[in-house]
């Protein structure tokens, strides 16, 4: 009777070994796996739960799906990549408890999705045999205008979080990023950045609260967790300290109206003295004016067979017409704006015309309710300028620009609110002393690998042209630009070391910090992935 009662955690046991060995597509397919994995999450749950309808093997039917729906780059969803083994789309917190007691016990690796958005898709693709906790199922909005608070789980969209705060107040906003299917997890773990930084700071500058799974199944607040696991997970990235089911947020002031515009010139309409220009007054202008900065190479539409680059000014002002067009004659006379140029709006409103609705159609508040995003594929690198770039330095970047053919840059400008705090505040230490973000972008739509391989040659060329600009020592990235060209960790015994090459990029000083926190809250490094924080080698 003794033997057979062990069965169950020698067939574990054997499941463990299996998975380490990296077993071939035909079996990882098999429902082994998954009918371990349920019986454990079954164990661990209510009977009334009904576990087996948010785990899906792959031979279910829903699988593809599921796993498509939130994988956003092309890149990472050709039929060679690698599929996780089990995918768990958690119902209840206590779902994402038994999926990592469960996932420890099999010892599978646990990959964590929220909204997809990882740029090198880490949260859905691995070397090794995985499974992926999913939080698309916990998305409740609880927002609390009196206290000016809101709890978001972590598989919220920062679209529906800003429709509820709209619902509730016309006056109230939350700072974070212009796209709004983007997953509240991800976004507000890794930093979280939108066009309202100047005057509010950053979205993890506005976290009050959390709730969050620990290595040992645990349901932790910030009371629970303590203040040094509460600082990482607010911009050193959740997932590699346990799985965040919550945030409580801290809401902020907007007016009743605000002021957008988009004002575009190229090469020839002094696109350079603009951008020039634009460098020494975004960053130091009213706390409330955001803006932002595309530069983008195409053909001249006034020359016939002529290249140029076109500089688009998008902006957000916390404020009326009048006042911004104060502002902008006396101080940023280049950009040549007028009355005709603004529109203004419900901050609600301008949340829509960021998205791409800026031509004069502003649609119904339900449309950030919804979840589809166009795929394609791309890649996206980041840098810091701490000092501007000179008219000749610019001149020869568009030059560089021409030639490469698609590699386009968006500035986004730093200042005010991000200059007061400190950069040991949060994990995120890019604040006084940078004038602007850059981000690289190319999307393209070619299936031919070879055509991905030029545009990521492309834009390897352009980050490298630029490292004399930049900042240095350490060359700083921002981690919600995850670039994995930085450097990566196999997470073995030399964890430390490859961690410490992009640590330093994304945390500057902060990165030691982290280390010692991942070291005492997750010592087996159960939590990783590619760029995760490392823990101190025993």
């Amino acid at each position: 009777m003794k033997r057979l009662t062990s069965l169950p955690s020698l067939f574990a046991l054997l499941l463990f070994i299996l998975v380490s060995l990296h077993l071939p597509p035909s079996w990882a397919a098999s429902d082994s796996v998954y009918d371990t994995f349920l019986q454990c999450l079954t164990n661990r749950t209510r009977p009334s739960d009904h576990i087996s309808d948010i785990v899906y093997s792959q031979a279910n039917s829903a699988y593809a799906n599921v796993l498509g729906s939130y994988a956003r780059n092309r890149r990472f969803t050709s039929s060679s990549t690698r599929k996780p083994l089990v995918i768990v789309a958690p119902t209840r917190e206590s779902h994402v408890q038994a999926a990592v007691l469960c996932s420890k016990d099999l010892g599978v690796h646990l990959k964590i999705r929220s909204g997809g958005h990882d740029y090198e898709g880490v949260s859905y693709v691995s070397e090794d045999a995985f499974f992926i906790l999913d939080m698309f199922n916990l998305r409740s909005i609880d927002v609390d205008i009196q206290e000016e608070t809101a709890w978001v789980q972590a598989g919220a969209t920062l679209g529906e979080l800003y429709y509820g705060i709209s619902e509730k107040s016309k006056v109230h906003g939350f700072p974070a990023s212009v796209c709004q299917t983007v997953g509240v997890g991800g976004h507000l773990s890794g930093g979280g950045y939108g066009n309202m930084l100047r005057k509010h700071g950053l979205s993890v500058d506005n976290i009050v609260d959390a709730r969050m799974v620990d290595v040992q199944g645990r349901i932790l607040d910030r009371k629970g967790m303590g203040e040094d696991l509460f600082w990482a997970i607010i911009g050193g990235g959740g997932a590699s300290f346990g799985v965040i089911l919550a945030y409580q947020i801290k809401l902020v002031p907007v007016p009743e109206k605000v002021t957008v515009f988009r004002v575009e010139k190229t090469l020839d309409e002094n696109a350079t003295d603009l951008v020039y220009k634009w460098q020494f007054v975004a960053p130091s202008t009213d706390h409330g004016l955001f803006m932002r900065l595309i530069l983008q190479p195409g053909a001249s539409k006034t020359q016939e067979g002529q290249q140029t680059i076109t500089a688009s000014v998008v902006t957000l002002f916390l404020g009326n017409l009048d006042q911004l067009l104060a502002i902008t004659d006396r101080e940023f006379p280049e950009l040549g704006l007028k009355k005709e140029n603004c529109t203004e709006m419900s901050w609600i409103e301008s949340v829509l015309w960021w998205i791409g609705f800026d031509n004069g159609t502003i649609p119904s508040t339900k449309t950030l309710l919804g979840r589809d995003y166009p795929t394609t594929f791309f890649k996206r690198k980041s840098d810091y300028v701490q000092t501007p770039i000179s008219k000749a330095n610019l001149d020869l970047l568009w030059k560089k620009m021409i030639e490469l053919g698609k590699v386009g840059l968006a500035f986004n400008p730093y200042g005010g609110r991000m200059s007061q705090i400190p950069a040991s505040a949060t994990p995120f230490p890019h604040r006084a002393g940078n004038l602007f973000k850059i981000q690289y972008y190319i999307n393209w739509r070619e299936e031919d690998p070879e055509a991905g391989k030029k545009y990521l040659a492309q834009i390897s060329r352009l980050h490298s042209y630029m490292t004399p600009f930049v900042s240095k020592n350490p060359r700083s990235a921002f981690l919600n630009y995850r670039d994995l060209d930085i450097g990566t960790t196999t997470n073995g015994k030399n964890s430390y070391e490859e961690g410490r090459v992009y640590g330093v990029s994304y945390f500057n000083d902060n990165f030691e910090r982290l280390v010692k926190v991942k070291t005492a809250v997750d010592p087996t490094n159960f939590f990783r992935n590619e760029q995760s924080i490392p823990p101190l080698p025993k």
